[in-house]
């Protein structure tokens, strides 16, 4: 399916790599949503992209600036006609399906909101199954239309079954990671799959909603037996379900994402195979791991070892509370201000002072077997 990002509220020329990587691994046009943006202040991020890339890049104001730079030119409500004798790429926002009828000539529609958005908080679906299996029959959905609002890559068995050409992503490509579900991470220990399961159970009805399966000595199918009763449970509780290692089953298992160790595979190749919209984390011991892993594209950073901890071999230099704040302070001088997570013998009794730290989260394996009502304060 046609894959399409569109800038979020924020957005600036700093954002360009991420948009650009986005650009390289899958997504086929970028949006400059910059409403209320000057003139100057669109040309400039314009500018920040390579000239080969201009011409996928579509915006939504000052159109006169696409005879420039070879953008295409998106229509909506604000403004709603191009200029005279433009030719390039042309869309439009629709918000119903009769919408959709009415301009047979451009070259792809944003229909929205197909689910509840991840970037408006409160702009919930304006579709259900019966509207949009009309718009199939009618065909109004079809390959020219786009969905848009809540989308993330794991929707696209089910959009494709309605119809449609692609879909468009704002927050999820952006900011993928939740930030309530971050403060508290639980890393599964190696349990027989009953155990296992009882174990998520429980600490899913505790509060956690964020899982990141890691069965280092499970086979293959081991792995994917577990994530594939693991991953509904995490649905049905809005948690984010992330696995370990294995990026060739992230789109399988349709997992939310995959967190990377030092030793895996390179966050960038992992962002090649998975293209935007899926999380990626990496592990990180030093301000240049996370310098580098933020580079490479990387969504969050796991930082530890706090201290020992005898659920990781090979264990990296551990850090102490003067560690964290050393590094995280040199990774935000540098200008890297990805989510953090401390990792690595953390206790709750720890969780008050990594925060203070600059820690965005902890992730836990063995304290959380006993201590589910943890907090991140």
């Amino acid at each position: 399916m046609r894959r399409i990002v569109i800038t979020p509220e924020g957005y600036t020329a700093a954002d360009t790599r991420k948009a650009l990587t986005m650009l390289q691994t899958g997504a086929e046009r970028l949006h400059l949503r910059t409403i209320g943006a000057t003139e100057e202040t669109l040309r400039s991020l314009i500018e920040a992209f390579p000239p080969p890339y201009r011409n996928r890049i579509s915006i939504h104001e000052h159109f006169h600036l696409a005879d420039d730079y070879g953008t295409g030119i998106h229509l909506n409500s604000r403004n709603p006609i191009p200029p005279s004798g433009f030719r390039g790429v042309l869309s439009r926002s629709c918000h119903s399906l009769n919408e959709l009828g009415q301009y047979p000539n451009l070259d792809y529609l944003f229909l929205s909101p197909i689910f509840d958005s991840i970037s408006k908080p409160g702009y919930r679906s304006a579709f259900d199954h019966n509207i949009l299996e009309e718009g199939k029959k009618r065909n109004l959905i079809n390959a020219r239309v786009i969905a848009l609002g809540g989308v993330t890559p794991n929707h696209e068995p089910l959009l494709h079954q309605y119809g449609f050409g692609g879909y468009a992503m704002m927050g999820r490509a952006f900011n993928p990671v939740n930030s309530e579900n971050f403060k508290l991470q639980f890393i599964t220990p190696d349990l027989p799959l009953p155990q296992l399961l009882n174990k998520v159970e429980e600490v899913l009805n505790g509060g956690c909603r964020w899982i990141q399966l890691r069965l280092k000595d499970a086979s293959a199918d081991q792995f994917i037996q577990a994530a594939e009763l693991i991953c509904p449970m995490c649905r049905q509780y809005g948690a984010t379900f992330i696995i370990d290692d294995h990026v060739e089953l992230v789109s399988t298992i349709k997992a939310d994402g995959v967190h990377l160790g030092k030793y895996d595979m390179p966050v960038d190749q992992a962002r090649q195979l998975l293209g935007p919209g899926f999380i990626i984390g990496a592990t990180a011991n030093t301000a240049s791991d996370i310098i580098n892993a933020a580079s490479l594209g990387a969504d969050y950073i796991g930082l530890g070892p706090l201290r020992f901890t005898t659920t990781k071999k090979n264990l990296a230099p551990t850090l102490g509370y003067d560690g964290y704040l050393h590094i995280v302070t040199e990774s935000h001088a540098a200008g890297v201000m990805l989510p953090i997570v401390g990792i690595g013998g953390v206790v709750p009794s720890d969780l008050p002072i990594l925060r203070a730290n600059g820690v965005d989260g902890v992730a836990v394996c063995t304290a959380i077997n006993s201590f589910l009502d943890i907090e991140v304060v």
